[in-house]
């Protein structure tokens, strides 16, 4: 086990070495197995300076789940908003991104399908699925709305939402397959996938203009 080294930082810097060793410990571990001592083993603290930052095991799990949530999102949604030229680069470049590194990773698999078990018996945790799963699509619609109005394509009452929801699903099933079992697809194919897919869907070209 490799120790962190806890540095005299800011209190966020700090909380923020927490949930990192608190992910790479249910990663190895599980969320039983996790520990306190653990964790703070790898934060290399001992276990009450980890109750000044969480009061709890269970609420540092929630901020541990959280943070893999965000992380996932955040950058998909960084690289469509630095990347991207306008609004059909912009969604070309949020879907593309959900099947690079660090999005598809076994270790992110890993670590959300854990979380996952737990969201029947822990309302908590549920709670934070639902922020997170709405959150990124809620950020799709809004791509694909600015895509489809930049192309001139109308859409009917309730449609938006409709094609969020089926893209984000696509999206999700493609995630899954190239995190299980990355060797099985050819660099970039399921990307390529992905966006073939979504251009049927819309009906607009998100190729890459020349």
């Amino acid at each position: 086990m490799t120790r962190r080294s806890f540095h005299h930082e800011s209190v966020e810097v700090r909380r923020q070495d927490l949930i990192a060793a608190t992910l790479d410990a249910i990663a190895e571990s599980g969320i039983q197995g996790a520990t306190v001592r653990e964790i703070a083993d790898r934060a290399g603290v001992t276990p009450g300076l980890i109750r000044h930052y969480f009061v709890s095991k269970e609420l540092m799990f929630q901020a541990a789940y959280r943070a893999i949530m965000n992380t996932m999102f955040e950058t998909a949604n960084d690289a469509a908003e630095e990347l991207g030229t306008d609004a059909v680069s912009r969604l070309r470049i949020f879907v593309i991104a959900n099947f690079k590194p660090p999005i598809i990773d076994p270790r992110n698999l890993s670590l959300w399908a854990t979380f996952i078990s737990q969201i029947t018996v822990d309302e908590a945790l549920a709670a934070i699925h639902r922020e997170g799963y709405l959150a990124f699509r809620d950020k799709l619609e809004a791509h694909i709305g600015a895509a489809l109005e930049e192309t001139g394509r109308k859409l009917a009452p309730g449609e938006l939402r409709y094609l969020a929801i089926a893209i984000n699903g696509l999206m999700d099933g493609l995630w899954l397959e190239g995190s299980m079992a990355a060797d099985m697809f050819g660099e970039g194919e399921l990307a390529h996938v992905a966006l073939s897919s979504v251009e049927r869907l819309l009906g607009i070209s998100l190729a890459e203009k020349k």
